[in-house]
């Protein structure tokens, strides 16, 4: 027969006894939640966009960046490039699944990431591979201006099906955004080669409307044929907590990005 210790404190919770999957339940734990690091920016560089150009598109960016680093803290999200695409041709005609197909992207936008953190390395950017990022980026911004990372989440082989085809729905922008999401940083901004939202390919239709600012329900509702941005951010955005404000430029425009640091509206604005 076991006794119990008569010196053991057991900690009550309404959660103890209940289900957690319980839609009652799950209401009821809505609180305020505290921003981690709200003077953070988070800086997604397209890897397609920025990073397939080569220098003459990367290199005046990351002038940009550290001529901004002593007024901004920054975190540099990279994404994948044409890599990305060759190795989703070959998985798709192999008939890999949606999961070992976004495995296999990882790979490049962390290649990526690694060149760029490479080349700011002189101004104090540290490369911070997924799990650092959680136990490692506040002391790094302690200790430097700024960090690079893998834009694309670790989900790898747990990556969610899409609703239509196979590909991973979360890229480097929805891993972008979700790393501002949970610090609660100051603002997020994704580096493309277009000046925004336009209500079709502006390459494509030169009569396509430009799109300043708008909320993340009204353009999934749109049902636009092209976005530069990641639709699941938009679906990411309609449940956000802490941040509720994208921001879309064209960063191959000089100033665009010190414009948008600095809260000018240049480019897109997507609010929740």
């Amino acid at each position: 027969m076991t006794t119990r210790n008569p010196g053991a404190q057991h900690v009550e919770s309404r959660l103890m006894r209940e289900s957690l999957v319980d839609k009652g339940v799950l209401a009821a734990t809505e609180s305020a939640v505290t921003s981690i690091l709200p003077d953070v920016n988070v800086i997604q560089i397209g890897g397609r966009s920025i990073l397939d150009r080569g220098r003459s598109a990367l290199l005046p960016l990351l002038d940009e960046i550290v001529a901004n680093q002593a007024t901004h803290r920054m975190i540099i999200g990279v994404g994948a490039g044409v890599r990305s695409r060759h190795i989703f041709s070959v998985g798709l005609d192999l008939g890999l699944p949606t999961g070992a197909l976004a495995t296999l992207s990882a790979k490049d936008s962390a290649q990526n990431a690694y060149m760029v953190s490479c080349l700011l390395a002189k101004h104090g950017f540290v490369y911070l591979e997924a799990p650092f990022v959680v136990q490692l980026l506040p002391a790094m911004l302690a200790a430097a201006r700024g960090a690079v990372f893998n834009g694309i989440p670790p989900y790898a082989l747990w990556e969610h099906p899409p609703l239509i085809g196979k590909l991973p729905p979360h890229g480097s922008d929805a891993g972008s955004y979700l790393i501002g999401e949970v610090f609660g940083v100051r603002k997020v901004i994704f580096i493309k080669d277009v000046d925004g939202v336009y209500t079709n390919d502006p390459n494509i239709n030169p009569d396509a409307t430009f799109i300043p600012s708008i909320s993340a329900g009204d353009l999934l509702k749109r049902n636009l044929a092209t976005l530069p941005v990641e639709p699941v951010v938009l679906e990411l955005m309609g449940r956000a907590k802490l941040m509720r404000e994208v921001q879309i430029i064209n960063g191959l425009v000089p100033g665009n990005l010190t414009r948008a640091l600095a809260g000018e509206p240049v480019g897109t604005v997507i609010r929740a």
